[in-house]
Formats: C-alpha cells, structure tokens, sequence
C-alpha cells in the first residue's frame, strides 16, 4: 500500500512539522506500512525525505502567476498521486484563502485524486477564514469528494457548514495530539515557565505589517513576563516552533525587559521530538503559537495562550481553557495578565496538573477517532 500526504510541510515550521509526524505514526500504526510507503509532498522534498525516511515531491512548481503555477502543479504531480492507493490531505489551518494559494492548492490534489479514483480524505484540519467565492469553491469541493472530512475544532466544523457543506464534518482534534512524552515530575510549586511569540503583524512576516501593532505586542509581552518574574521568580526560557522568525521576536521581547538578563533563548530549530521533550520540561507553557500549546497539551504541561488567531483561542475553548486565552491585542494595556492566571495555577498546583492531565486525556480520545476514519477512508482501495 502507497499513501500520500499533503500540507504545508517542509516550510521550518515545527509545529506543521509535529503535524506531520504524528500523522506518519498514525498511518504506520493502522497501516502497518514503513515510512517507505508514504510519499509526503513538501516544500522541501529533501529535508522531508531525509528528516522522515519517506518519499517525497515538491508540493507546487511555481511557474509565473497564481493559474500557470496550478496547472504546472496538476501536470507534475498528478503522475504521482495515479499511483498512490490512499491520499490524507491535512492537517493544520490549510482550509483558507488568507494567503490566496492555499485552497487552489490544496483543492488541487483533491481534484487529482478524484479524477485517478484515488480514495482521499481531508484529516484534522482548521478551516478559515474564508472569504473569496474561488476559496470557498474548492473547499466545498475537497469535501464533496472526500471520503470523509474531519476538523480540529468546531469552529471550523460550523464555517464549513456555512460555506454549503452538506456532508457530516467530524471533530477529531489536531493530530498533533497523538503524540506522546513520557513527563517525569512538576516542580514543587510552578517555577519552569516556556515562552513562544509569533512575529505579530512584523512587516517581514505578516501578510500586512503594522509597526504600531507590533510594537504594541512586543512590550505587552516583556512588561507582563517582567512582571511574572517580579512577583514570582519564575525561570523563563523562549524556544521557537518557527524558526528563526520567532526566535528573532523573543530578542526583541528580551531586549525590552527589565529582568531580561535572567531569561534564556534557545536559539536553534527544534525538529518536533525535542520541542515534546522541552515542554515536558516546564512547570508551564505560556505560548502565542498553537502547535507550541498543543505539544505542551501532549506533555501535560498547563497552558496560558496568547491568541494572535482565532484558530489559539478556538483550541482552548474547545479544550476548556477559555479563561486561560489572553487576546493579544490587548497584552499591553495591563502587565499583571501572565501573573493572574500563574496565581490562579500556583494556588491550586495540584488542581492545575490534574487539569492538564484531563485535557490531555480527552485529546487522545479524539485522535482515536481520527484513526478510525483514515481506517475508513481507505477501505474504498
């Protein structure tokens, strides 16, 4: 048996790449097929293959404009997926038209599949936003054909629906969560804190940069972990799961607090495994990137988030963690928001892991269904 896989892997964004892994163990565990057997279609097919022990093709040939990089893209890699006995599209946020490519190119290896007869299904994606007519006709089309559909979180599962989606769309969580660490102890009172920032409107990054915007994040960011640090000498280490653009922002954040001195960055790209092992490490995670709270969610470390997305705030509500989603708009306005919620933790230390442990439970839960509809999408084969 041949499976392929299509996302935005292979782009040095460790949290698309913890989606990735955890999908690959998946289908080796229902499968019961090596690595040899999957074909990833990346943005860097040769770290992928080499990273995974997988086969692996570009995910797009660019080729002028948006409509000849498609076709090219069709041309290439329809060869590829003919031969393929299962195709998993997904997960991560890829059911949007924010960066415009995105649903035309995903939406694109569904057509590939569908006209080879190829059964696929659309796994443990986030949805949205969706606000272009061509953007929501390829979205209705991946799931029109797919053999089933599955969402990370209800949010998504209800844009899909308001979008003419007329098919059962399953909530299964991330995938990511499928992946486990083993944690061996918590400290006596919470003191380990993990820190990651996301470049938030930075010219260099964002699709539409704001100085005041950032500038107003990257001292609400310093101003409240100076205070954490003040009230409860906590110990802070920055890690990025987009490197080196997150790594840049947590020098800036440091730069720009008084107990910057005492914080420590580390300043490499981290593949996957070892950001699991990180966060097994911390009393607490607070993190602006969803796949750094969702691994910090495996390692059953308690969470604060900072959404900069709906797609942060939409995991923690879905989790039950709504009271522990800060918008980040409104960081710099107060410096005590890290503080409160860490209070509200060290109160009741014991109540905070047993809390992490519940949600951890009920994630693994999810992702069992996840394996069942892969099961079930390539019984069709």
């Amino acid at each position: 048996m041949k499976i392929g896989i299509v996302g935005n892997y292979g782009n040095d964004n460790n949290g698309d790449e913890a989606i990735l892994l955890s999908i690959i163990r998946q289908l080796q565990k229902v499968f019961n097929i090596p690595t040899k057997n999957l074909v990833v279609f990346s943005n860097n097919p040769q770290q992928t293959a080499d990273r995974y022990e997988v086969e692996s093709y570009p995910l797009y040939y660019k080729n002028g404009n948006a409509p000849k990089t498609f076709f090219k893209t069709y041309k290439e890699n329809s060869k590829v997926v003919k031969n393929l006995d299962f195709v998993v599209i997904g997960g991560g946020g890829i059911l949007m038209d924010l960066y415009k490519r995105e649903a035309p190119l995903y939406g694109s290896y569904a057509m590939m599949a569908n006209n080879a007869g190829v059964p696929y299904v659309v796994y443990g994606c986030g949805a949205g936003p969706l606000n272009t007519g061509l953007g929501k006709w390829f979205i209705r089309y991946m799931a029109k054909h797919a053999e089933n559909i599955s969402v990370r979180d209800p949010q998504s599962q209800k844009l899909l629906k308001s979008i003419g989606v007329k098919r059962d769309v399953h909530v299964i969580g991330d995938p990511a969560f499928s992946l486990e660490v083993a944690r061996t102890q918590y400290s006596e009172a919470p003191k380990k804190v993990g820190v990651t920032a996301v470049p938030y409107y930075n010219a260099s990054y964002w699709p539409t940069g704001d100085e005041t915007l950032y500038n107003n994040y990257i001292d609400g960011m310093a101003k409240n972990l100076d205070h954490l640090v003040a009230e409860h000498h906590v110990e802070i280490t920055f890690f990025a799961t987009k490197y080196p653009q997150d790594a840049d922002v947590t020098k800036e954040i440091q730069q720009r607090m008084r107990h910057g001195a005492t914080v420590t960055i580390i300043d490499e790209n981290l593949p996957p495994q070892r950001i699991l092992d990180l966060t097994a490490s911390f009393d607490v995670l607070v993190g602006t990137r969803l796949h750094s709270l969702i691994l910090a969610t495996d390692a059953k470390t308690p969470i604060i988030g900072v959404s900069y997305h709906v797609k942060v705030n939409d995991f923690l509500q879905m989790a039950g963690l709504g009271d522990y989603s800060l918008p980040i708009h409104s960081l710099h306005e107060t410096d005590d928001q890290f503080a409160k919620l860490f209070n509200q933790m060290a109160t009741n230390w014991n109540g905070a892991q047993q809390l992490a442990a519940t949600t951890n439970a009920s994630f693994k839960e999810k992702s069992s269904l996840g394996e069942q509809l892969l099961k079930e999408g390539a019984a069709k084969r």
